[in-house]
């Protein structure tokens, strides 16, 4: 997870910053972050569509310069060839439901996050769909060893830094 925010501090958006890496077998596939396509001006440059138009949050997605995060990463992969069926997807925010869709068709397996999206359209089709929801958390340390928590439906999962390396 610590990658994914590494990946979000690219992001040119300027309501809020999204990192997304793609895993399988232990491996990063591809990253993305949000942002306005490739040869065109950033928010960062020209200012955010949707404060202009004063868009909530979590509405009208399509009224927006950018692409998200998993977007890109799904992307970048296609772009390089890059297989991702069965992948993991790690991301610092709850997918959204274009980019759930998206994920369910690229036969991703997994999804793990750490922050929370209003949209539950999203949650209902990627629960429908059978891919394992994984909510990522800092754990505080015990025993002089940290590490981090995933909920996965309804448990609580403990692994030490040695077992996710």
């Amino acid at each position: 997870m610590d990658i994914t925010h590494l990946v979000a501090k690219r992001s040119t958006c300027l309501r809020r910053q999204v990192g997304a890496v793609l895993v399988k077998n232990k491996k990063i596939l591809a990253t993305g972050y949000n942002g306005a396509p490739s040869r065109m001006e950033h928010c960062l440059e020209i200012g955010c569509l949707r404060e202009k138009q004063r868009i909530p949050s979590g509405e009208r997605h399509e009224l927006c310069r950018g692409l998200h995060g998993e977007q890109n990463a799904i992307i970048q992969a296609a772009y390089h060839g890059v297989a991702i069926r069965g992948a993991t997807l790690y991301c610092t925010n709850h997918p959204c439901i274009i980019c759930s869709k998206m994920i369910i068709n690229a036969g991703i397996e997994r999804v793990v996050y750490e922050n929370g999206y209003a949209d539950a359209l999203a949650k209902e089709m990627l629960k429908e769909s059978g891919i394992l929801i994984e909510k990522f958390s800092r754990s505080k340390k015990l025993f002089g060893v940290s590490g981090d928590t995933f909920q996965s439906k309804g448990r609580r999962v403990k692994k030490s830094l040695k077992q996710m390396t």
